[in-house]
């Protein structure tokens, strides 16, 4: 009796697999990769016989930011500090002239603004490419100097890019929390060709940062949001661009979640999920 269940079982295998490719859900309406997987099961019986079956399984992996470009723009650099010379030259911002780059800032525990900008870019691009977009980063490492402000707007320029988000963390006041999304103003013949597009990719940051817990500050700006005609980096920018203060490092509040590391891949889910609805809505 033993026997003639198994081969029982072994029919009712080898008959769900014998119908061919099964197909798992898809996702409709946006960019996809197919994967196939194999499967494959064995069934032994009582007896020397082994039996193989394999069943090929097709997904299909939502990409939907396929065929766009993202620029990512961690702020400041590791080495900024020990060139004090390079960083202070003045560049060309449109308007005026401003200083190459900064050193940025840091938590009161020494936490510096550029190291956390260049974890939490690392973490924004793997989410990105997952999504299927080509991402160009304006630093390539965190033990360098510079870019200059008016080269970090010249890469996204030069890559034609959908979108760039500038990556920061504020140096505000020890009482003040939170985030802030700087856009552009509307400068004729500066930033007037981009700044409906940019206004809008700020919208879709502010909101998706808001679901990290981050409040808005409460120190500049309002409702979370500034603008600004005095950054080399928005005002040269020929493609849709943002500045995303993440929060205040010189509060204590603020620099415990960006020390986090928890947190950091909270907000590069935020940061990845704003993008999508910006490029793929």
């Amino acid at each position: 009796m033993r026997a003639s269940l198994s081969g029982i079982c072994l029919l009712l295998i080898v008959t769900a697999c014998s119908g061919g490719t099964v197909a798992l859900p898809t996702t409709v309406g946006s960019p996809s990769t197919t994967v196939t997987t194999t499967m494959t099961t064995t069934v032994t019986t009582i007896g020397p016989t082994t039996t193989s079956s394999t069943v090929l399984a097709t997904t299909t992996v939502p990409r939907p930011l396929l065929g766009n470009t993202v620029v990512i723009d961690p702020g400041h650099n590791g080495m900024n500090w020990a060139h004090p010379e390079e960083i202070g030259r003045l560049v060309y911002i449109g308007n005026g002239s401003k200083a190459c780059n900064t050193t940025g800032t840091s938590t009161s525990a020494g936490y510096t603004e550029a190291e956390f900008t260049w974890a939490l870019a690392q973490l924004v691009m793997a989410r990105l490419e997952d999504l299927g977009a080509t991402v160009v980063l304006t630093r390539q490492d965190d033990d360098g100097w510079g870019p200059c402000i008016d080269e970090r707007a010249a890469i996204g320029n030069r890559n034609n890019a959908d979108a760039v988000i500038s990556i920061h963390a504020d140096g505000g006041p020890e009482s003040g929390r939170g985030f802030h999304v700087i856009r552009p103003a509307d400068t004729v013949g500066l930033t007037d060709d981009i700044y409906e597009a940019s206004a809008l990719l700020a919208v879709a940051v502010h909101d998706s940062y808001m679901e990290t817990g981050m409040p808005v500050a409460d120190y500049i700006g309002a409702d979370g949001y500034t603008e600004r005609d005095d950054l080399g980096g928005l005002n040269l920018s020929d493609v849709p661009a943002v500045f995303l203060e993440t929060g205040n490092m010189r509060n204590d509040e603020d620099a415990v979640l960006l020390a986090d590391p928890g947190f950091r891949d909270t907000a590069a889910a935020a940061i990845s999920a704003a993008l999508v609805r910006f490029l793929a809505d």
